[in-house]
């Protein structure tokens, strides 16, 4: 199974995940680290992606995910995946792909991110995060007000894993 934890920068998607993997015994993988250099530079300047941009990393998100069901993988993958188009493109397997969106108040995000240090997304690129977001309607929804273990069983319980 490949658990998908979706949201917008701050919402906690590697904090979360990296939990959640360890207690289920799963590997993570953050989807930032498919990021090209170019697109990692952009985004420390606060400078949203394109559709272009994005497009590479999504086609090599793809790539992996198939690589991970061809092997039967359990995954916890954090990815923002914030339109629709982008998830329909990352869910190839809805009985093995499970969506948990990681959802919080803008005031809520926007300060984790103003303390959060060391990150090459800030707070500068929140307000295009926020336009960007297709919350999904049909799927898993955590509030990320929540301590993160109480996330992490909630998530399971859902998910009866």
């Amino acid at each position: 199974m490949i658990i998908l934890l979706m949201g917008v920068s701050g919402s906690g998607k590697t904090t979360i995940g990296k939990l959640l993997a360890d207690s289920l015994e799963w590997e993570f993988r953050d989807a930032d680290a498919f990021h090209s250099p170019e697109n990692v530079e952009k985004m420390r300047r606060g400078i949203p992606l394109s559709e272009a941009d994005r497009t590479p990393w999504l086609q090599d998100l793809q790539t992996a995910i198939k690589h991970w069901l061809q092997e039967n993988k359990n995954v916890v993958l954090a990815c923002s995946a914030l339109k629709d188009s982008y998830r329909q493109f990352l869910l190839l397997d809805s009985d093995r792909i499970k969506l948990v969106y990681l959802k919080g108040s803008y005031e809520l995000i926007q300060k984790r991110l103003q303390e959060r240090h060391n990150h090459y997304m800030s707070d500068k690129l929140l307000n295009s995060q926020f336009y960007t977001l297709e919350e999904p309607l049909d799927t898993i929804s955590m509030d990320v007000a929540q301590p993160p273990q109480v996330i992490v069983q909630n998530i399971r319980t859902a998910l009866g894993i």
